[in-house]
């Protein structure tokens, strides 16, 4: 009973800092080096924590990737190709009811493989659309759900950050990660999709057909012409950065430094390049960068002592306490990490709670044919998993984005009731991957 009080504790410790709204690398890094000291460990194990820290985040070529997939993400935004895109859309779907939710989704698609970067869409795509939708009398909620919904689906379709850091949280190649989540990205953004078919057939005044006097004069061959310019540039880039990584051309490194001299070069060509525009992104990116890797920083010290005090030991005899099989053991981890994402942010749970669990899955018979292939599919799921964390309440985070940018008659409470179908449809494809592990690793088995 005495081995486990001081990793008992320090879970403890770790939430009660969280919640007390203390910055995130100062709790990991103050509970390690309080634990350490509680628990009796050496200095001389501490010498190696900062060797990891050294060589495994900050001089690891890998992370080099993180700013600049950030950097694309919000060069893409500045430049308003989503706005044209998102212009040109619409007007295909002018006349129908639910018109404008389908091309707010369809939009989320497409820049969720060009960005990435969930804050940003979600205001790019609520300051566009979300007036708009309001102004044609669309429910409130159905409004809300939409658009937090296709904004978040940049942490799942590659290049995606989240991806990068668990391919290296987890030792398994970024390059599989990303084709292993293509087909569940696309499948969401599907089930999003059928969700306002079905819903605005049978209830067509919770979105009603954008009204004639703001349709647009062009034919319909004129309409296709200017979607498919419009789709051009987002197409050409994503195919760039990810068709370089899947045929072996480029890492993801290199891929997503093409992928940032890329967008420069769309936004210049556009004539949205400007000086003001590159210091807002690289300050931004700055930002985003070093709050990623504070919490690597932070957590890395953390998962380091707890190891040492066994804390390793303790969860794996918890969880098969618990659950006698591969199947039971994986679900109770699928609803941990839910649960967690209610009230965490997934980098968190990524870096703390993914290096404690993977040994565990790992060690399990799913079928596959070696732990690595075990280790992706795993990937994609908690993956899937954690892109419901940006929509829970109370602290999804699309949520509060969206809150900041909507009227004073869109209350938080019209957020989330927007926000739990689409909770409950990605549950369904959560559950689709694990029962259907070809939709996850068929892609990477034709590599």
């Amino acid at each position: 009973m005495t081995d486990i009080i001081l990793p008992l504790a320090m879970v403890g410790a770790l939430i009660a800092g969280i919640f007390s709204g203390y910055p995130v690398l100062l709790v990991l890094g103050g509970s390690a080096i309080l634990f350490s000291v509680l628990g009796g460990i050496p200095l001389a194990f501490l010498n190696t924590v900062s060797a990891r820290i050294f060589t495994g985040t900050l001089t690891n070529w890998l992370m080099l990737a993180v700013p600049l997939f950030v950097f694309m993400g919000l060069m893409l935004e500045k430049s308003e190709i989503a706005k044209n895109l998102l212009l040109s859309i619409e007007k295909l779907f002018a006349g129908r009811p639910g018109g404008l939710a389908l091309a707010v989704t369809l939009v989320g698609i497409v820049m969720a493989a060009a960005t990435g970067i969930i804050g940003a869409s979600i205001v790019m795509l609520g300051v566009m659309a979300l007036p708009v939708m309001l102004k044609n009398n669309y429910s409130m909620p159905l409004a809300a759900g939409t658009i937090c919904s296709a904004g978040t689906l940049g942490i799942l379709i590659p290049p995606s950050i989240m991806l990068v850091l668990v391919g290296d949280i987890l030792s398994i190649s970024v390059g599989d990660l990303f084709m292993a989540a293509v087909m569940p990205g696309l499948v969401l953004g599907g089930l999003y999709v059928v969700y306002i078919l079905v819903v605005t057939a049978i209830w067509p005044g919770m979105a009603p057909p954008i009204r004639r006097a703001e349709r647009t004069s062009l034919a319909g061959l004129a309409i296709w012409l200017e979607l498919l310019s419009n789709l051009v540039a987002p197409m050409l880039l994503i195919l760039c950065v990810l068709g370089s990584i899947v045929a072996g051309i480029a890492t993801p490194t290199e891929a997503a430094a093409i992928g940032a001299v890329g967008a420069m070069v769309l936004a210049l060509a556009i004539g949205k390049l400007s000086f003001a525009t590159l210091r807002n992104c690289l300050r931004e990116t700055t930002l985003t960068t070093a709050m990623i890797l504070g919490v690597a920083i932070g957590a890395t010290a953390f998962s380091a002592v707890f190891k040492r005090l066994g804390g390793d030991t303790m969860i794996a005899d918890m969880v098969f306490s618990v659950a006698s099989g591969p199947y039971q053991t994986l679900f109770l981890i699928m609803a941990l990490i839910f649960v967690l994402g209610f009230f965490l942010e997934w980098i968190e749970i990524s870096y703390v709670v993914l290096p404690l669990f993977a040994p565990i899955i790992a060690s399990l018979d799913y079928g596959f044919a070696d732990s690595g292939t075990t280790l992706t599919w795993f990937a994609v799921l908690v993956a899937v998993n954690l892109q419901t964390s940006f929509l829970t309440p109370p602290f999804g985070y699309a949520l509060f984005y969206l809150r900041g940018i909507a009227p004073p008659e869109m209350t938080i409470g019209a957020i989330y009731k927007g926000i739990l179908p689409f909770v409950t449809i990605q549950i369904i494809g959560l559950g689709l991957c694990i029962f259907l592990p070809k939709l996850v690793l068929w892609l990477p088995g034709l590599n």
